[in-house]
């Protein structure tokens, strides 16, 4: 064997034989967040660039993945991708409540997906899901070619049943608070009655003068036999 192919031969056996380092979470840094969905599962890995021996080095800290279910199967690619980023925060919420983050996708509509105006119902899910964390996410678009380090999760992906930390189950529907306001028609008659009856009450009338005027007469205090 030539040098060059012994080089290459441990160089490999490093890789395959060293486990990643993980990282301990720097909430005052950014996080990055790289997903990826493949014909039948997902993958994502929580990233961070922290300072280790006066360097940034960019390393892991939390690799999930799962089998889609059955009826996730007929999503198309793009839909696929934006139920993944869905599934890493509700299982990295915990790293990213509050924190400065960026998802590295390679899907190249994603970013129209996510402020489309009229998306179908699990879209439109999954936009309300994650509206809290719009303020603080960025999507950058990432070359399929370079796009590697979370692909094989989706490709090898765990199974999804309990033994699964990122487990979804298929009867499970997650509730999703929607806020919203609700607008009726005021009756101008009720408050019209509300405000004549302010005269016509003793109580409120003598009220009414304290509140409405400089008034110092001590009488119409004493006036006020109930409230």
């Amino acid at each position: 064997m030539t040098f060059d192919k012994v080089k290459a031969f441990e160089s490999l056996r490093q890789a395959l034989t060293t486990a990643p380092l993980l990282l301990m979470p720097e909430f005052n840094l950014p996080f990055n967040i790289y997903i990826d969905a493949s014909g039948d599962g997902l993958g994502a890995v929580l990233h961070q660039v922290q300072i280790i021996n006066d360097k940034p080095v960019e390393g892991p800290m939390c690799f999930i993945s799962r089998k889609i279910k059955p009826t996730e199967s007929r999503y198309g690619a793009s839909q696929m991708e934006f139920l993944c980023l869905f599934w890493a925060l509700e299982n990295l919420t915990y790293f990213l409540e509050g924190c400065v983050f960026e998802v590295i996708t390679d899907c190249t509509p994603f970013k129209s997906l996510l402020n489309r105006k009229t998306p179908n119902r699990h879209a439109l899910r999954w936009q309300i899901s994650i509206q809290k964390y719009r303020g603080n996410m960025t999507i950058v678009h990432k070359d399929g070619n370079i796009h590697k380090n979370e692909d094989g999760l989706s490709i090898w992906k765990l199974p999804n049943n309990i033994d699964n930390p990122a487990y979804v189950s298929e009867e499970d529907s997650p509730q999703i608070p929607i806020e919203g306001i609700s607008v009726t028609d005021l009756n101008i008659t009720f408050f019209e009655e509300v405000r004549s009856s302010y005269t016509q009450d003793k109580n409120c009338s003598i009220l009414c003068q304290l509140l409405t005027k400089d008034c110092r007469d001590n009488s119409l205090i004493h006036a006020l036999n109930e409230i």
